[in-house]
């Protein structure tokens, strides 16, 4: 997808700083975090919406969520798993991705 800026990270040419990369994802800092650690996981493949049969990518992506979040010290105290699909989802980039949000304890609801 030309346009896709995490096509365009995701990609061999970027720079960009990965947190973690295996061959279906790779995890990135958010530029505009909400928490102290804000955590972007991206599959490598161009996936639109959250129900193009993805069960098994779900899982992992799920998975490196778990490892991430040890590896970071977010496993100790908790963290947040968020996925905004579609415009009332809050979705503003559309290509799949997870939020991993920690570092602070987060309300309950859908204010950070």
């Amino acid at each position: 997808m030309g346009d896709c800026i995490f096509c365009e990270i995701g990609s061999d040419n970027s720079k960009a700083e990965r947190i973690y990369q295996d061959d279906y994802c790779f995890v990135i800092q958010d530029i505009n975090p909400i928490t102290p650690i804000h955590l972007l996981l991206i599959p490598t493949e161009h996936i639109v919406e959250l129900w193009d049969n993805q069960e098994k990518l779900l899982g992992h992506l799920l998975v490196v969520a778990s490892k991430v979040a040890e590896q970071t010290g977010l496993k100790a105290n908790g963290f947040r798993i968020t996925i905004n699909q579609g415009k009332d989802g809050g979705q503003t980039i559309p290509h799949l991705h997870l939020h991993l949000m920690g570092g602070r304890e987060l309300p309950w609801g859908t204010g950070f």
